[in-house]
């Protein structure tokens, strides 16, 4: 995983409220355009950016993309942010 594009994509006030509408499980895009007062165009960006960083999917059901997180990708970046508290006996200090 590239923690960098993760990072990026997490800078954004408007992704990181679109990943809190998606806590609540799948949703389209125009449902998630509704909680915005944005260009169609500019969900549709971030939409992509989330997807780049691999920190949300789509599936396509008719007509409609479907959104949702990736849990995986946000386990991975949880369990190497505690990695850097410090109390961890398996890291090596050098």
């Amino acid at each position: 995983m590239a923690f960098a594009e993760t990072f990026k994509a997490l800078s954004d006030p408007a992704r990181r409220q679109i990943l809190e509408l998606l806590k609540g499980g799948p949703l389209s895009a125009g449902e998630i355009a509704s909680h915005f007062s944005m260009t169609g165009a500019t969900i549709s960006y971030h939409l992509k950016i989330l997807e780049q960083s691999d920190l949300i999917f789509g599936r396509k059901e008719k007509t409609f993309i479907y959104y949702q997180l990736n849990t995986s990708v946000l386990e991975e970046i949880m369990l190497w942010i505690s990695t850097l508290k410090g109390g961890d006996q398996d890291v090596e200090n050098t």
